[in-house]
């Protein structure tokens, strides 16, 4: 029953945060990944939105997701042993 619901929190936590940096393009590590990299900012649109903040939203998304997925997966090994 649990096989495939990791998948489901990452999706989840991925478009939660995409959309989030979306919405408030100062949020952490996103922008300080993209910096980290040493590509300059671009106000560029990609979809109406700047490059620099869809990279930003997307590392996020990347981000928190593989996070939510890690404390889903780890807490389902804690509580639900067999």
């Amino acid at each position: 029953m649990m096989k495939g619901m990791g998948a489901i929190v990452f999706l989840v936590a991925f478009f939660a945060m995409l959309l989030a940096t979306l919405a408030v393009p100062s949020l952490p590590i996103g922008l300080q990944l993209y910096n980290l990299f040493g590509v300059p900012e671009s106000t560029y649109p990609v979809l109406g939105i700047g490059v620099t903040v869809l990279v930003s939203a997307v590392l996020n998304g990347v981000f928190y997701g593989i996070i939510a997925w890690l404390v889903f997966t780890f807490g389902v090994k804690r509580f639900l042993k067999p």
